[in-house]
């Protein structure tokens, strides 16, 4: 009879536990994805796929330039002005600083004075900066983010982060915030892992924009 009894309880603890396990899981994919810093291990996750960066580093360089991987197709709808795309395609041969960011996000706050001095500075060098606007539902507290800001350059508006889709896995995102450089053939060249002073960004996105064809 106890054995019986065992037999028929065991395996609803099996799926007891398995229950459990999943909910730990999900908390911990939530916890992970509101997360607004790079922690020790520097993990960037998507709904889609996890990446630890090399040695847990927060800025990391891809060269030489004839090896670094290019990223799928980028656009989305612009944050700034409506019924309108913006796609990556709109900045040929120019070199792209790409910033995940949300007005939820303290260190994003922090850097955008410096991102878009970085953004003036480097104008008149071939260099065009977009920001992914991610995890707000509420347009209206993103656009007072760029407004309050004085952020002069487009997001695409992507609250439920489609567009991160963009990166295949194959590089770092999702860490608010991350900025990617990439380089005139929009390849891509370095990736920040944190939020950034302007002495931080300039002089990576000046020698970027300075390489030869090749």
């Amino acid at each position: 009879m106890i054995s019986t009894v065992a037999t028929a309880i065991s395996p609803l603890a099996s799926r007891a536990g398995r229950a459990v396990a999943a909910l730990l899981s999900a908390l911990a994919l939530v916890a992970t994805l509101a997360s607004c810093s790079t922690g020790a291990d520097a993990v960037a996750s998507t709904g889609t796929f996890e990446f630890v960066s090399p040695g847990g580093k927060t800025d990391i360089f891809y060269d030489p330039p004839s090896a670094r991987g290019t990223i799928g197709e980028l656009s989305g709808p612009s944050l700034q002005q409506d019924g309108k795309t913006i796609s990556l395609d709109d900045f040929p041969d120019s070199v792209v600083v790409l910033n995940i960011w949300g007005q939820w996000c303290g260190p994003c706050r922090a850097e955008a004075p410096a991102l878009e001095k970085v953004h003036e500075d480097t104008a008149d060098k071939g260099v065009r900066f977009l920001g992914i606007n991610v995890r707000d539902a509420k347009k209206d507290k993103a656009l007072d983010f760029v407004i309050d800001n004085k952020v002069g350059y487009p997001s695409l508006y992507d609250p439920a982060m489609r567009s991160l889709l963009a990166l295949g896995g194959n590089f770092p995102t999702s860490v608010i915030p991350t900025t990617l450089i990439l380089d005139r053939q929009h390849r891509v060249a370095a990736v920040f892992l944190r939020s950034l002073l302007a002495e931080d960004l300039q002089p990576t996105v000046e020698r970027i924009a300075s390489e030869e064809n090749q």
